[in-house]
């Protein structure tokens, strides 16, 4: 799976590995540090009459150049070759480290700038009328105000060129421009992408005259109520899903609005993931052309494909899978010259067979980006006809597959390798338990004639990959996947952590190295292709990282090269310990964000040089641009990539389905955040068992380990004195008997209240704060270590009901305080998650 990247710490908005989120700045001179100082002090290496460059006219250069640029192009640009190109990759490392650049693989660019390609929202006009935008994907929280982007629209458009408008999301080719009007940017438009709906969604509440309340389902807005009048309902009924047109709100009582559209009933089957799927315009009803184009398509035959029907390829998959994508083949290499090494099969279903490039289901696919896995249904990204169809490799049916040949030796390390269009029959289906069950020595009737002439090999074969990968060394997060079980009308039954097996880890093996193939075929035939990337840590979050390692006494090297190793070692050293969970969700959350892109600068989790998605073009685009690319450079049909897909295009294409596939985390994992709330509503009042996952200034943020629900405790609520918030320990301490509840500390906690819509929670602490937290303030004229309590002000009206009549309030600012949810995918391979 791939990793992704929230915040650091709860309360902390996420910042994702791209530079859609860097924060962007003028180029006039830095401010100098003493680092800065002291490495201009620092001789310099001279060559005869070649002037060595200064840090500013490194940045200087970095900030004009127009293309990429890298260790090479700045050596070449100031003719730095020999025993100065030593000093040059220090004084890179340098100017990182001090925030005066950023880094992007090998290339290198001042920090907070925006990609060429990018994602934007359009959202006003400046004083001369002209559109301004901003990108779609920005903490703001954490690097302050987005840049602006100026629309420059020619005066005369083309016909059939795009007219944006305010409320557009648009993909824009943007430039640097020289900020004088207030701008940074300027962007021209590539493509418009859909007019923003000025609507809000909320559950419909009726009222006795006929008229109704509008409940938000917008965090921000919780608690925050909308009137409906009589006759503006529309067809809504209590506890409906609607879209509604908010009037302007008056200085006094509720702002108005008036029902627009039923979307739905809440209390209906599948109703929690509706609220996410049109919170996010997640598309989910496919349109009509679409529809009729897959039901008009026919089994594809023989004809110009290999036949390998007789290979006893085999799928493995959850055992509620309903489309079936990979198929597996291992058997020992019968060459002489590689004892012990194995010939492994990955099929993949030809999808690009059935969707050809600008038809309509390739329109709608890209418009997807992925297929969405709620824990009530699945949004696929293609319809069932071929998804669930003509490319589900089911058993012993013909199906057309793009196949890899991958032989190995006996320490698992790749020999060589060749891709094939191919015509297959799947041997069996299986799930997960049911492979394993069957190795381990208790086969059922399907998996019993397997065993021998399948099964073993592919056990055997697995052990040399993962020799292979203990060898290469790839981030090995341990956290458990939780799987909610649902009863027949969608609500939360139960919550459970399926056992991590080696069947798992061995379809995770296959497809990791099928991946690398697809990449280094594409590279090695010079064909554009989409790669899956992810950048190592970001400086800051490394040293976020450190300060939360040191409040449980594990320090952090202080230099060398950043590596998965290094993580992984922190990871064995919690092993077993109470930190174990807490720390591998840390080290989760100091991670990049895994993206597409046109250009490569590896894969920093699986420790790989260079990766592509090719094993599930039925649920992901990029891997159908990878089939294309691998048909058209090896002269496999005349369905390939288009001649006219350049880089250019495919980095268009990389932005897109980037912001999908985050826009999908994000819902997925909301729907989980409510079908808990609902879950526990009817709960209030129990205690349970959890982990301090996140502290703030606000308060205490605690995830259950039963459910992994994430809820929030005010500080206010907090014991019985001031609690204060000590950034460095990250705890909160309580000033008069120094009481301290620290970040990862196992809690008991009891539930006050749920926000089922919203999905927040809130907690009351049962579990006292470690004693003896030595205060990190004095109080003037007191002794060491004790700090003058702050005067708590009484609540209107006074009494002990202060809390009950708080309630409210820190519910809303629970859920204010939420920080956004961390990816429901983690490190490791990103094909069977």
């Amino acid at each position: 799976m791939a990793i992704e990247g929230p915040a650091m710490v709860r309360g902390t908005p996420a910042i994702p590995g791209s530079v859609l989120t860097s924060r962007p700045r003028k180029h006039a001179p830095p401010v100098r540090s003493h680092n800065d100082q002291a490495a201009e002090a620092a001789p310099r290496p001279e060559r005869a009459g070649v002037p060595t460059p200064s840090r500013d006219d490194i940045l200087a250069f970095i900030a004009a150049a127009k293309g990429k640029v890298g260790k090479r192009e700045i050596a070449r640009a100031f003719g730095i070759g020999g025993g100065q190109r030593i000093w040059l990759k220090r004084m890179l490392r340098e100017l990182q480290d001090d925030g005066h650049l950023a880094r992007r693989g090998r290339i290198v660019h001042r920090p907070a700038e925006l990609p060429p390609v990018v994602l934007a929202d359009i959202g006003g006009r400046d004083a001369d009328g002209e559109l301004l935008a901003r990108p779609a994907e920005w903490d703001a929280d954490e690097l302050g105000d987005a840049p602006v982007i100026l629309i420059a629209t020619p005066r005369r458009p083309r016909p059939g060129q795009p007219t944006p408008g305010v409320g557009d999301r648009a993909l824009l080719r943007v430039e640097r421009g020289d900020g004088d009007d207030g701008t940074t940017y300027t962007g021209r438009v590539i493509k418009i992408l859909g007019k923003a709906k000025s609507q809000v969604l909320g559950v419909f509440r009726s009222l006795p005259d006929g008229g109704g309340r509008i409940e938000p389902i917008d965090k921000k807005s919780l608690g925050r109520e909308i009137a409906v009048r009589a006759g503006d309902t529309g067809d809504a009924r209590d506890g409906d899903l609607v879209a509604v047109a908010v009037s302007r709100p008056g200085r006094l009582g509720l702002a108005s609005a008036r029902v627009r559209e039923r979307l739905g009933s809440l209390t209906s089957e599948k109703a929690v993931s509706l609220l996410a799927i049109h919170a996010h315009a997640i598309p989910h009803v496919f349109p009509p052309a679409v529809l009729a184009e897959a039901e008009r398509a026919e089994p594809i035959g023989l004809a110009g494909r290999e036949d390998w029907r007789q290979l006893p390829l085999v799928t493995i998959d959850p055992v509620d899978a309903k489309d079936h994508d990979d198929a597996v083949h291992a058997e020992p290499d019968d060459d002489a010259g590689n004892a012990g090494g194995f010939v492994l099969t990955v099929a993949i279903a030809d999808v690009a067979a059935y969707v050809r490039p600008g038809v309509a289901l390739d329109r709608e696919a890209l418009e997807r980006g992925n297929s969405v896995y709620f824990p009530d249904r699945v949004v696929p990204m293609l319809p069932e006809r071929i998804s669930n169809d003509l490319c589900s490799l089911r058993p012993h049916e013909d199906r057309p597959a793009l196949a890899v040949r991958i032989v190995i030796d006996a320490h698992g390390r790749k020999l060589r390798h060749a891709f094939h269009r191919v015509m297959m029959r799947s041997a069996a289906k299986l799930a997960y338990q049911q492979a394993q069950a069957a190795i381990d020595g208790m086969p059922d009737d399907v998996t019993g004639p397997l065993v021998e002439p399948v099964l073993k090999p592919l056990w055997a074969a697995y052990a040399a990959l993962a020799r292979a990968r203990d060898q290469r060394g790839p981030l090995a997060l341990d956290l458990p996947e939780r799987k909610l079980v649902l009863d027949r009308e969608g609500r939360l039954e139960r919550v459970l952590i399926p056992p991590r097996l080696d069947a798992h880890r061995l379809i995770e093996e296959f497809m990791i190295l099928a991946n690398v193939c697809a990449a280094e075929t594409l590279e090695r035939t010079q064909q554009p292709l989409l790669y899956r990337v992810h950048d190592e840590p970001s400086i800051e979050k490394m040293r976020a990282l450190g300060e939360v390692m040191a409040s449980i006494a594990i320090r952090l090297p202080k230099a060398g090269a950043l590596k998965p190793e290094l993580f992984n070692r922190i990871l064995a050293q919690v092993s077993g310990s109470e930190h174990q969970t807490f720390v591998n969700e840390v080290v989760l959350r100091s991670q990049a964000q895994a993206e597409y892109a046109a250009e490569n600068y590896g894969h920093f989790g699986l420790n790989l040089r260079r990766y592509a998605h090719f094993t599930s073009p039925i649920r992901r685009y990029a891997d159908l641009i990878v089939h294309r690319a691998l048909i058209r450079a090896l002269k496999l049909g005349r369905d390939g990539l288009p001649e006219s897909t350049t880089t250019e295009v495919l980095a268009e294409v990389a932005a897109r389905i980037s912001t999908a596939e985050r826009r999908a985390m994000v819902a997925e994992r909301e729907t989980v955040d409510r079908l808990i709330a609902h879950h526990l509503a009817d709960q209030i009042g129990a205690s349970f068992e959890g982990q301090i996952s996140g502290v703030t200034r606000a308060g205490l943020f605690v995830k259950l380990a039963e459910t992994g629900a994430d809820g929030f405790i005010p500080a206010s609520t907090v014991g019985d004195e001031f609690f204060r918030y000590e950034e460095g320990l990250h705890a909160l301490v309580g000033n008069r008997t120094g009481a301290m509840h620290r970040l990862g500390d196992a809690v008991r906690v009891r539930l006050v209240e749920a926000a089922p819509v919203a999905g927040a929670l809130r907690f009351e602490l049962l579990t006292e704060g470690r004693r003896g937290a030595r205060s990190a303030r004095r109080r003037p004229g007191g002794p060491a270590g004790r700090a003058a309590e702050p005067k708590r002000r009484p609540a209107k009206g006074g009494g002990p009901g202060r809390r009950d009549d708080k309630a409210k309030e820190d519910l809303k600012a629970a859920v204010r305080a939420k920080r956004t949810p961390r990816p429901t995918t983690r490190p490791g391979p990103a094909d069977k998650s």
